[in-house]
């Protein structure tokens, strides 16, 4: 069932079979990940070797300033990491009086970096080897530079005409008053110092040390509220997942500040539904996804935040059966439909999956949000700032209202499946809003028609976009299209590559006898790889 290529699709690849595997978005980073299980790493280190090495050689989607999250499998039990930071003491709804939403670039919109503390702590707890030793491969790429690729450089150039005047940028990312294009050599040794502070003291520097000083320094000579009491505060949390289940398959998410839960909303709509009836490419089948998609977006957007702030609506009143049931029933599976927030109670990002020959599979997210984050890089470390306070909302009474040491609604989410109590698939789909759709169309191919990994990740994508609009890739076939717009859909077709709006997924997938297939998506320079 899991190794049916269908070669309907433009990419003609074929998953990697292999005991030990890493998929990511970058060739170098697949290549660096590998390199550490060749050594004797588990996947919990290469998974952490790949993430430090992607902030090198893929800058455009994430950095040393980033955020991060993380499920994987030990062996025995699934585990959830949180690590995406809190807004600075000094961010209360009053500093951005005036303003109709959050900045989105700047220092405004930095809030405490998470990633660096994500390392450290899945290093600490599932690790195998010394954790400076799996930060060598990014700290080799950083000094003796590496090749751009051509969807970064691309990407990097698009960045560099919008962020030239943001603080640290040009320095640190446009050699020669530009941004360095495919093909050409790029090293950043100050990042490769900061790398080995952070190998040294396990991550300590960049929050306690050297590094948070240069941080915090910096941030108060722009004026900006982060301080060094604020990465001081920062911990992640082993928070553990949410899940439900669609066909005996149950898909596992982070709970909230993540838009996981919109995936697992959709999914539990469509069990309801009948989806079942249709191939993977059916009219119906994508209408009623799409359906699915915006009741649950439309809840996403009205009741989501940190979960400690989600005092009147909680994940448990959204995911509850019966109320997903009674959402399945709005929708009409000839008519495109608006859709209002329900009653559940009454009153830029990179992803990688790596799993090893033990059985240990890592689900793993890692981002600036929007390309290069906030466009803010603190000078001589090569630490670019992520821009996630602009997942805050500044609408009074919302739960997710920017305030003091609260953390903002979060796009990026990793995937994890598991049937009978047992690892299926370590997955994620890069982009934004796209993610939670993206993972509703992958967990339902994989499962319920059957498609390898590789097919999956192939497949045309569509994009839940407001409204009635809803994108589609070019590959969607014209009838298909026509037929939606027949519906009522406002269909708007983009290329594959327009601003990444459909993402970039990774699949590790278990085979029943033993090893893994690994998916790798070709709309961006991703590779899976394994021995």
């Amino acid at each position: 069932m899991y190794l049916r290529h269908d070669p309907i699709y433009a990419s003609r690849r074929s998953p990697v079979l292999a005991d030990n595997v890493v998929s990511t978005s970058q060739p170098l980073a697949s290549q660096a990940g590998l390199s550490i299980l060749a050594r004797g790493g588990n996947a919990v280190d290469a998974a952490i070797a790949t993430a430090a090495a992607l902030t090198v050689v893929e800058p455009t989607g994430n950095g040393l300033g980033s955020d991060a999250f993380a499920i994987l499998w030990d062996g025995q039990e699934l585990h959830g990491l949180n690590a995406s930071g809190a807004a600075p003491a000094g961010w209360t709804p009053e500093r951005f009086a005036g303003r109709d939403k959050m900045p989105f670039r700047g220092w405004d919109s930095v809030t405490v970096p998470g990633a660096i503390s994500a390392w450290a702590a899945l290093s600490e707890r599932f690790g195998r080897l010394d954790f400076a030793t799996l930060l060598e491969p990014a700290i080799r790429y950083a000094d003796e530079g590496f090749i751009v690729s051509p969807v970064i450089g691309s990407l990097w150039a698009k960045g560099a005409e919008a962020l030239s005047e943001q603080p640290g940028f040009a320095e640190a990312f446009m050699p020669g008053g530009r941004a360095p294009r495919p093909g050409e050599r790029f090293s950043n040794p100050a990042q490769a110092n900061s790398l080995r502070a952070i190998a040294e003291t396990k991550g300590k520097a960049f929050y306690e040390g050297a590094l948070a000083e240069r941080i915090a320094a910096f941030a108060d000579r722009h004026g900006a509220a982060l301080s060094a009491d604020d990465l001081a505060a920062h911990a992640p949390e082993w928070c553990g997942t949410i899940d439900t289940a669609f066909d005996g398959a149950a898909l596992h998410e982070i709970p909230p500040n993540g838009q996981g839960i919109a995936a697992l909303m959709a999914l539990g709509i469509l069990e309801h539904t009948g989806i079942r009836d249709y191939a993977p490419d059916d009219v119906a089948a994508v209408h009623l996804q799409i359906e699915a998609i915006k009741l649950a977006f439309r809840d996403l957007d009205a009741y989501v935040a940190d979960r400690a702030y989600m005092t009147g609506i909680t994940p448990e009143d959204l995911l509850s059966p019966s109320y997903l049931k009674a959402r399945a029933a709005e929708i009409d599976t000839a008519r495109a439909r608006h859709h209002e927030a329900g009653a559940p109670k009454n009153g830029g990002t990179v992803y990688l999956s790596v799993a090893d020959s033990d059985g240990m599979m890592v689900s793993f997210i890692q981002s600036n949000y929007a390309g290069f984050g906030s466009g803010v890089v603190v000078p001589g470390t090569g630490i670019s700032l992520q821009n996630r306070g602009a997942g805050f909302t500044l609408k009074e009474g919302h739960p997710n209202r920017v305030a003091p040491g609260k953390r903002p609604f979060h796009t990026i989410i990793p995937g994890f499946l598991m049937r009978d109590g047992a690892p299926v698939m370590s997955f994620g789909v890069m982009g934004g809003p796209m993610q939670a759709q993206g993972h509703v169309q992958m967990v339902l191919r994989t499962q319920l028609w059957g498609q390898d990994v590789q097919t999956a990740a192939d497949a045309p994508r569509w994009r839940f976009v407001k409204g009635l609009k809803v994108a589609c890739e070019t590959a969607v076939a014209p009838a298909t299209l026509q037929a939606l717009s027949d519906m009522g859909h406002e269909i708007e077709v983009e290329a594959p590559d327009a601003a990444f709006g459909f993402g970039g997924a990774q699949l590790v997938h278990r085979l029943p006898g033993g090893g893994y297939a690994a998916g790798s998506d070709p709309r961006k320079d991703g590779q899976a790889t394994g021995f």
